[in-house]
């Protein structure tokens, strides 16, 4: 098992994935942890001059007129974390708490946040012993950051709260007693230094930036098998179209396709498609694949550039810059709006996806549109109203297609106040997020649908005239789903091939 060392500074989205599914270690490096003992001391000498620090000594959002007296300190940070633990509904997937925890002790690891080391020891040594607290998975309006999700979080530091420990759900404390862990009690300005930030949106965002980048390359498998089963035409996918429309995301998946179809004994060239059906071309949802997965990829490319960029970034308040003549300013890198902008454009972007893989599936399933092929792929030996083929599988299809595009009205444009109208913008980031990964979640089934009914067709065109990589495409489907002789149960099926999407599995047969 290798590691990944934080320093605030280069943490990739494939080590965040690492972590979340337990293949990694962590650990912190020497010089993060020398930036960080500046910070706090330089903090502990502003106190000492009775300067007025936002949330260190002064209450907090509406409340930051209060001032706080020196000794109740550490009682305002611990009641900042209760208070603020107020989320609801199904707990957030250990990965993704896994993934916040990661990215939590990697922002205070820049060293602006004004902490002790010990607090980013723990939150490391709990990820490497494996004890994961219990995070409702709703309760954020995305500014100041991920507020109450991120403070239950905190409450298992403390000893509170609930937390998953060795396949167990016990009390904060006797899952940290129970992994050999010291449980910490909130120093000033640590209870608001953990709290304050977008780590809960930016978790889900990572995760779903990575299994994002699988499906699209997957979505061009899927469509070059099914470019194949209805005989095609190649013209689409010629590099010189796609060169003269230079979209980076375009030419990506032109190329990508061109690869998977080589050596195709299926796909036409236009001269030939015009001698046999009079038509040069191909329907939109085959000919303008490229330019549609292209613009998908663009997007996702974007998504990743922000994602990066804020799993790198110092996103509580205030922050402290200890440097030179050294300051401590209150602002709002807390807020979530690039997260939530982005994982909203991501979002709709899968959503496209899933509206022409949906589109796809109801042509081969069309006997009037596909070529040839019988009705619903029934198998020859199948007679046609006795069973009914893979027609319901396009009936899944457009139901989720259909969410989908109800998912994808944007969450990044609403706003609504909170603090008393003190906080009277905010991002609604992790409503963003979460809603990008259930697009993400019905779009892997949408095109494992796709891949299910283009293997079909295959098996009736013959996959010995398939492309090079789409002949190993389709066997890698034939391991796991068997061809369709007769009627049957098609749920499981579409399960065991969206699992091999999700996993990447497809991708490692086809490109190793």
């Amino acid at each position: 098992m290798h590691q990944v060392q934080i320093d605030g500074e280069t943490l990739t989205i494939e080590d965040v994935v690492e972590v979340a599914y337990g293949k990694a270690k962590v650990s912190i490096t020497e010089k993060a942890k020398t930036k960080v003992r500046k910070s706090r001391e330089f903090l502990e000498k502003l106190l000492e001059k009775d300067e007025t620090i936002y949330g260190v000594n002064t209450g907090f959002g509406a409340l930051s007129n209060t001032q706080i007296s020196s000794s109740e300190l550490k009682q305002l940070q611990a009641n900042l974390i209760r208070s603020h633990s107020a989320g609801v509904g199904k707990p957030l997937s250990k990965e993704v708490v896994r993934a916040a925890m990661l990215l939590r002790a990697n922002t205070l690891a820049k060293g602006f946040s004004g902490v002790r080391v010990k607090i980013i020891e723990t939150i490391v040594e709990m990820l490497n012993k494996g004890v994961h607290p219990i995070i409702p998975a709703k309760g954020s309006v995305g500014a100041s950051g991920d507020l109450a999700p991120l403070s239950h979080m905190v409450l298992v530091l403390m000893g509170e709260g609930e937390a998953e420990y060795d396949g167990e759900i016990l009390n904060g404390k006797e899952a940290m007693e129970k992994a050999g862990i010291k449980t910490v009690q909130l120093d000033f300005k640590e209870g608001i230094a953990l709290n304050n930030g977008t780590q809960i949106m930016t978790a889900i965002a990572a995760l779903t930036v990575h299994r994002a980048e699988n499906l699209i390359k997957t979505a061009e498998i899927a469509a070059a098998l099914t470019m194949e089963a209805l005989l095609g035409v190649s013209d689409a996918l010629d590099e010189k179209i796609h060169k003269a429309r230079p979209h980076a995301g375009q030419i990506i998946t032109a190329k990508n396709m061109r690869e998977l179809i080589a050596g195709s004994k299926l796909i036409q060239t236009g001269k030939e498609a015009m001698a046999k059906t009079g038509l040069p071309h191909d329907a939109y949802s085959l000919r303008c694949t490229p330019q549609v997965l292209g613009a998908a990829r663009d997007a996702l490319a974007y998504a990743r550039k922000v994602v990066e960029t804020e799993i790198n970034s110092a996103t509580d308040n205030p922050l402290v810059f200890p440097e030179e003549e050294g300051v401590c300013l209150s602002g709002g890198n807390f807020h979530g709006q690039p997260i939530s902008l982005a994982m909203d454009m991501l979002g709709i972007a899968l959503a496209i996806v899933g509206n022409i893989s949906e589109r796809r599936i109801a042509r081969l399933l069309d006997e009037k549109l596909n070529n040839g092929l019988p009705a619903f792929l029934i198998p020859p030996k199948a007679k046609k109203g006795l069973h009914s083929g893979l027609m319901t599988a396009q009936y899944t299809a457009a139901a989720l297609a259909s969410e989908n595009k109800i998912l994808a009205h944007p969450a990044c444009v609403d706003s609504i106040p909170t603090s008393a109208n003190f906080e009277d913008f905010v991002s609604m980031g992790a409503t963003a997020a979460q809603k990008a990964t259930q697009i993400l979640e019905n779009t892997e089934y949408i095109t494992a649908i796709e891949l299910l009914c283009a293997a079909q067709a295959i098996d009736l065109r013959g996959p010995e005239k398939l492309g090079k990589r789409t002949r190993k495409a389709y066997e890698a489907l034939r391991k796991i789903v068997p061809p369709l002789k007769e009627d049957m149960v098609l749920s499981k099926d579409i399960e065991k091939i969206k699992e091999i999407i999700e996993n990447g599995t497809i991708l490692e047969e086809i490109y190793g």
